[in-house]
This record gives C-alpha cells, sequence and structure tokens, in this order.
C-alpha cells in the first residue's frame, strides 16, 4: 500500500517564530496519559479527554503561525509569542478542567514549562494563546453528549448480549455512540455490515476458535499468544500514545507537526470509540462467553475479564487500525520499526513490530486469544478504523495553501 507523503514533517516556512525545545508536544502527551493512568480512567474518557486536549495545543500553535486548518476558529495571537507557551497553556488549561485531581501535576509541568523561557513578555501571550484555544476547544465539546446517560435491557435470545461472567456486570456506556464525532461527519458513517447469524457455519467457527484459544484453562493458547493477550489488554489510548511517542521521538518533527500529528491520533481513537459504540449497540451481539457456556460449556470462562460492552465489532481492534492508518499516512509508509512497553495492567512487557498495520493487527488477533471477541468482531473492527483513520487524516486538520509570491 502506498501512502501520500505527508506535509506535516516539512520544515515550517516561517524559521524566525521563537523556537520551542523539541518534544514539548510529546512531553504534555506523557503528562496527560500519566495523569488518565493514574486516576484510572475508561478508555472512553481518556481518548475524549486526549483529543480535546490536542485540540488545544494545536489550535494555540497555529493562532500564532498559522500552517494547518484549526479544529476551532480562532483570532491570530502574537507572531512572537512563545510558542512553547502557548503549548503549555493550552495543555495546562484544558487538563486540570477535565481531570481536576490531577491539577498540582499539571501545575508542576506548567511551572516547568515557563521557567525555560526567557522572553516573559512572549511567555505570557503564549500562555494566553495557549488558555483561549483550551476556552474555545472546552466549549465546543460541553454538549456533545459523553455525560448523557442511556438505559440498556439486555436480551433474552441467542445472540443478544447479555451481561458476561465472573461478574455479570451490566452494559457500559450505551450513550457512547451518540457523541458528536471530532472528525467522522456521523457515528454510523463507517458501520460495518451485521454480524453472522447465530446459527451459520461462521458463528460456529468462531465460537470454536474461542472456546480453544481463549478459554482460561485454554491448553493450545501458547505462552507467547497468551503474552501477546495480556500485552495488548491496557487500554488502547495508553498504548497508543506510547507508541507514536516512541517513533515521534527519533523523527526530530517541528512543534507543529507534532502537534498535528497527536491530535489527528486521538481524534481517530477518539472517533474509533464512538462509531464502535454506535455499532456494538446497534447489533448488540453476544459475547463469546454467554455463548459457549449457552452451547454447552456451562462453566466456561475467558482468560482475561471480558469488558461489559456488546462483542460486534471489536472496538480495541477498531482503536489498533484507526491509530496505525494515522501514523501510516503521517510518515508516508506503513513500514516503520519500533518497540513498545505495556503499561497496566500487565506493566513491563515489550514487544518489537516492523510497521504500524502488524502491530494493529496482532492488537486485533489478541482479544480472540483473551477469549472476549470473536474473529468475525475482530476483523469488522480493523476494516471500520481503517477507514476512520484514512478518513481522519484527509479530512481534519489539512496543511494550509500558502501563497509563496507574498512571502519575502
Amino acid at each position: 500500500m502506498k501512502f501520500p507523503a505527508s506535509a506535516a514533517i516539512l520544515f515550517p516556512l516561517f524559521l524566525s517564530v521563537a523556537q520551542v525545545r523539541a518534544g514539548e508536544v510529546e512531553s504534555w502527551n506523557r503528562v496527560a496519559t500519566d495523569a488518565a493512568a493514574a486516576q484510572q480512567t475508561d478508555p472512553l474518557n481518556e481518548s475524549r479527554m486526549l483529543a480535546i486536549v490536542h485540540a488545544s495545543i494545536h489550535d494555540a500553535l497555529n493562532a500564532i503561525q498559522p500552517q494547518y486548518e484549526s479544529y476551532q476558529p480562532r483570532k491570530a495571537s502574537p507572531p512572537d509569542a512563545s510558542s512553547e507557551a502557548a503549548i503549555a497553556g493550552a495543555a495546562h488549561a484544558s487538563l486540570w478542567k477535565l481531570l481536576p485531581a490531577s491539577k498540582p501535576a499539571f501545575d508542576e509541568a506548567l511551572a516547568g514549562a515557563l521557567e525555560r523561557i526567557e522572553d516573559r513578555r512572549a511567555a505570557f501571550a503564549g500562555l494566553q494563546a495557549g488558555r483561549e484555544a483550551a476556552r474555545a476547544v472546552l466549549a465546543a465539546r460541553a454538549e456533545d453528549g459523553a455525560s448523557r446517560s442511556v438505559a440498556y435491557a439486555p436480551g433474552k435470545k441467542a445472540g443478544q448480549y447479555r451481561p458476561t461472567p465472573p461478574d455479570f456486570t451490566p452494559a457500559f456506556a450505551a450513550q457512547w455512540g451518540a457523541i458528536r464525532p471530532f472528525a467522522l461527519a456521523v457515528a454510523s458513517q463507517y458501520r460495518p455490515g451485521p454480524p453472522p447469524a447465530v446459527k451459520s457455519l461462521r458463528a460456529r467457527q468462531d465460537i470454536e476458535e474461542v472456546r480453544a484459544y481463549g478459554g482460561s484453562e485454554s491448553s493450545q493458547r501458547s505462552a507467547e499468544q497468551s503474552e501477546i493477550a495480556r500485552y495488548w489488554y491496557e487500554n488502547s489510548p495508553q498504548g497508543w500514545n506510547r507508541i507514536a511517542r516512541e517513533v515521534a521521538a527519533g523523527r526530530n518533527l517541528d512543534e507543529w507537526a507534532s502537534a498535528r500529528l497527536f491530535a489527528l491520533l486521538n481524534f481517530a481513537l477518539a472517533d474509533g470509540y464512538i462509531a464502535g459504540f454506535a455499532a456494538k449497540y446497534h447489533y448488540r451481539y453476544w459475547r463469546p462467553a454467554t455463548a459457549i457456556r449457552e452451547a454447552g460449556d456451562a462453566s466456561w470462562l475467558s482468560f482475561l475479564d471480558t469488558p461489559p460492552l456488546p462483542d460486534y465489532p471489536s472496538n480495541h481492534t477498531v482503536e489498533g487500525a484507526a491509530a496505525a492508518t494515522v501514523l501510516a499516512r503521517f510518515y508516508g509508509t506503513d513500514f516503520v520499526s519500533f518497540s513498545m512497553t505495556s503499561g497496566a495492567p500487565y506493566p513491563g512487557l515489550t514487544r518489537r513490530f516492523w510497521s504500524f498495520s502488524e502491530a494493529a493487527r496482532e492488537n486485533g488477533a489478541s482479544r480472540v486469544l483473551a477469549g472476549i471477541h470473536f474473529a468475525s468482531a475482530v476483523e469488522a473492527g480493523y476494516l471500520q478504523g481503517e477507514r476512520i483513520g484514512a478518513w481522519t487524516f484527509e479530512h481534519a486538520l489539512r496543511p494550509l495553501k500558502v501563497d509563496h509570491a507574498s512571502i519575502k
């Protein structure tokens, strides 16, 4: 597969803008993901939070020097404003609003960023630019539907979702598919076709595969396959933002390109959950544990705990495919080698990959090995995620057309 060369990695046109140390965007991304992990934020709210934070950072920088389309319309900021202060101001203002319990950590990170800026006037202007960008983005997302509550009644027929063992927790976040997307036109834009009919050959094959490889007492799952299941079990926004930081660290991106990358990545991840949940609660398909138990294996348990929501499509797979597609499009190639070490709940596992799509495919396969998704849900999730990632890259935060004749 060929990918278009990205304008994101070109050098900025205006070299007179106040320069910032490399990795300032990545630094705040780490602050945000660390805070979310410390608070054990669920992956849905985590994805929304990261999309808002990085939209704010992106818009703050482009108010100082417009290189890419903004998420929200913004008035121009002074061109000599500190870019580092703008990044810090945007990240701090959005983070303490979204994760108020971690405000002391955010205050410390802000103080450290401002101490590095010698020009106090430029620092103040940049800080104001960042705060204004955050206010605009937060206002735009204030009524997006994330706080709405929707009741869900579990089904009783074969193929219909109902809570899974061992805890039989009620279905989670049935309202999420109705949230306004960040980049997609509507949540149903890339809804996959329906899952296999319950009595079809494909459905029976799916059940037998998970029964064989995904059970808590499986003898067919290898040690490496068990490691793969654990490795990818953490929140998708945590893992894929860590991958993005790992790859960006060796690429010497300017901060405008870095801000766009992380905004696009987190738009795709946030919209992946919105679109995936819209499909999940549209089809309301049962999980493997339910199907296998009702097929006669009444004590069967999945290797890892099954999340309390319908099976189809696999949203973990949607996330991985969306993220991998954005990263491949941004860098102009899928073939980028990297390693990543996992976080909670199974921290310290390191695996190496030779392409973004390889990682995304393994991420999807892990859900069958964990016993929590059918292969058909993984396949549907991968296709949906690819389409979401491609749409996000092609339609959001696009490079601005520059009149080169006007540049002296």
